[in-house]
């Protein structure tokens, strides 16, 4: 690596890790102003609330903004060395427009790479660590209503491909439920069913209790009618698949959210598509990072009129396409027919398309 490329890779990481350092102190003074109440109302002391909240806000919001955070921070740098004819003076040496991108790849893979990592293992940790906060001390503040988000009511869903469950209420706090059933069917006929009044989760046996139980064994002629007071049950779900809510798919380390992926497909769920569109999201985004880095880089190396006024105008323009592009996919695939994967990266093929074309028309 030359003295320049070591300049230019300097430039980009320095920049960006300054900016991403700057807009994070100003959302986290954002977010304080907004949740000074509901802080004062949790009585937890000023290093519970960082410990317990703003180390997993942090990582969560900066994961979020992390593209941004890149084009925003290419654009600043490269746009000053442009300013200062320095590009100009690097192309007039002999160095191709190619080879002058070279750093700018380098970096880009690199931030893509650590990105890539933190949307696989860290920001799920850090997500559950928010999201336990937000449940226990902000939802609550809400409105009298927001607690029925704990409770869940009329689950249905199927255990494998001849079983079926429903459950009548579900609460995820305590794990416990009321009505709970399982019917087995073979050949179209019902050949199981089960029944318990009320049901919980067995901590130490890591199984289902089941209350109250009656099961019926149907035969082509007879059935066998047995009763229980309680019955210890070995289920493929545990109470996390019976949760449900808008934060369980963002606290799944990936390998357990294949895993899950592949339970909700057998039992036919609703949330399938949202599920698949998260989990294919987790490698498209860090695939942006790349693609936004050549962007910044080729728009940004230009010397123009409007300096980098100009250039972060432009910048803005294009992550606020890249972010609608990105939600009316993901709505097309949770809302309507849409693939998942297309949904995720489709923004990715679009904005790949735009940097293959403004790179062919950059004056070099």
């Amino acid at each position: 690596m030359k003295k320049i490329d070591k300049y230019i890779l300097v430039k980009y990481l320095t920049t960006f890790f300054f900016c991403l350092l700057l807009l994070t102190a100003i959302v986290v003074v954002v977010d304080i102003s907004e949740k000074t109440d509901d802080f004062v109302k949790s009585n937890l002391s000023a290093w519970r609330i960082i410990t317990d909240y703003y180390l997993g806000f942090i990582p969560r919001i900066d994961a979020m903004l992390f593209p941004l955070f890149v084009f925003i921070s290419v654009i600043f740098f490269t746009s000053k060395m442009a300013g200062r004819s320095e590009i100009i003076a690097i192309l007039s040496s002999g160095v191709s427009y190619r080879r002058f991108l070279l750093p700018y790849l380098v970096g880009g893979i690199f931030l893509s790479s650590l990105l890539w990592v933190g949307y696989q293992y860290v920001v799920p940790k850090a997500n559950r660590k928010w999201g336990d906060f937000e449940k226990k001390y902000i939802d609550v503040n809400m409105a009298p209503s927001a607690n029925s988000s704990t409770y869940k009511q009329n689950i249905y869903f199927r255990i494998d491909s001849n079983t079926y469950a429903g459950i009548k209420g579900y609460d995820t706090v305590s794990k416990t439920g009321s009505n709970f059933f399982v019917e087995r069917f073979s050949n179209n006929k019902m050949i199981y069913n089960l029944r318990a009044i009320s049901f919980k989760w067995d901590t130490g046996a890591r199984k289902w209790s089941l209350n109250h139980v009656m099961e019926r064994q149907i035969n082509p002629i007879t059935e066998t009618v047995q009763r229980s007071t309680k019955k210890l049950v070995n289920y493929n779900f545990k109470p996390i698949d019976l949760r449900k809510d808008d934060y369980l798919k963002d606290q799944m380390t990936t390998p357990d959210l294949d895993a899950f992926i592949k339970l909700e497909k057998m039992r036919g769920s609703e949330m399938l598509s949202t599920l698949q569109v998260e989990r294919y999201n987790r490698d498209a985004i860090p695939v942006s990072v790349l693609i936004l880095t050549i962007i910044g880089a080729v728009l940004a190396s230009r010397k123009v009129r409007g300096g980098s006024g100009f250039h972060l105008a432009i910048g803005v323009i294009i992550s606020v396409l890249y972010i609608l592009f990105s939600r009316f996919s993901i709505v097309f695939a949770t809302k309507g027919n849409f693939a998942p994967w297309l949904a995720a990266w489709t923004p990715n093929f679009l904005f790949g398309i735009l940097t293959i074309y403004l790179y062919r028309k950059a004056p070099k």
